[in-house]
This record gives structure tokens, sequence and C-alpha cells, in this order.
């Protein structure tokens, strides 16, 4: 993107202003995971955030930082990372009903795994962290791990149907997208 994509201007708000309350119309609490030294955006004072404990462990280390925080008082949290501007909190919700009886539910489309629109249950924990321990950074190493539900495209369809929750913003012609797509103008 060429800037970091947690500051770009979102409508009135920045990208991950506009994750961070989306994602609070959903679950709570809210917990931000950064890498060290990482410049944020200002977000409500309920928002929590940590930073990763390693540099370079990509995002298992955060998802380990962010169970770490909120267990044991919640049981599960839905990770997602701070490019996805057309979150739906009724995706976020649709993810935590499908994934009772799992230790993660996991959206998988076109034969692709989507492990930052997933839930993963804070009893997993152990499985991440020593995951790191051996070097193993990615959360897709959980899922042989532990008990994973695969999420189809089909059962999100009521709530999401154009699967826009999933769709990250990695370059400008995705923040352009995202702006029009939201009513937005396009950025300067």
């Amino acid at each position: 993107m060429g800037r970091p994509k947690a500051m770009l201007p979102f409508g009135r708000e920045t990208m991950l202003a506009r994750v961070v309350r989306l994602l609070g119309e959903a679950v709570d609490p809210v917990v931000v995971v950064a890498a060290a030294g990482q410049a944020l955006p200002e977000l409500p004072p309920d928002v929590e955030v940590l930073r990763d404990r390693h540099e370079d462990c990509g995002p298992l280390e955060g998802l380990a930082v962010g169970l770490r925080a909120i267990a044991p008082e919640a049981e599960a949290a839905f990770a997602t990372g701070c490019d996805v501007p057309l979150l739906l909190p009724e995706f976020v919700r649709q993810m935590i009903e499908l994934s009772v009886g799992y230790d993660i539910a996991v959206p998988r489309v076109d034969g692709f795994d989507e492990p930052l629109a997933a839930v993963y249950r804070t009893c997993v924990l152990p499985r991440a962290e020593a995951l790191l321990d051996r070097g193993r950074l990615r959360p897709a190493f959980l899922f042989d791990e532990v008990s994973t539900r695969r999420v189809t495209a089909d059962e999100l369809a009521d709530v999401d149907p154009k699967l826009q929750s999933l769709a990250n913003v990695n370059t400008p012609a995705d923040y352009r997208a995202a702006l029009v797509e939201i009513g937005g103008s396009r950025p300067a």
C-alpha cells in the first residue's frame, strides 16, 4: 500500500478505527494486537491495545497475545486484520454461532482457509504457543491440531452474500474499491 493500512482514512475514521467499531457491534471486549512500535490511530478508550511479545512471528503471535488477554473471562475470540473495512457484524455473529462445539471455526472459500476471519477458542492457546516455539508461525497449523470446522460460503450467504467481510485491502485499487463500496469518496 505504500503506507500503514491501519492509518488509512476511511470515511470519517481510519481503517482500523472502522474495523474496531464494526467488530464492537458483535463482540465485547475488542482487543487490538499490534507489532512493537507500530503506529496506531486513536481508538476508543475501552479498546485494549497490546503488542506482540516477539518480532516477526506474524498473525499467530498476535492471536496468542490476544487469546491470552481475554482468557479466562471470554472463551473465544473472532480474529481479524485491520484491513477489512467491509466487515459485517452479522458475519462475525454467524461465525461465532457456527463455532459452537469446535475449537476453531474458519471460513473456507474457493479452496482456501481464511485464518484472519475465524473464531478461536482460548483453549487453543497452549497449542498456538507450542507452534510459535517451534517456529511454525501460520495460524493454519493449528487447524490440523485441534477440532476445526471449515465454514462454507453457503453457510455465510444469508449474512454476507458477497463475502465482503473477507475483502482485504492490499492494494491502492482495493482501497479505492472499498471506499466506493461504502459510498465514500476516493482517497486523495
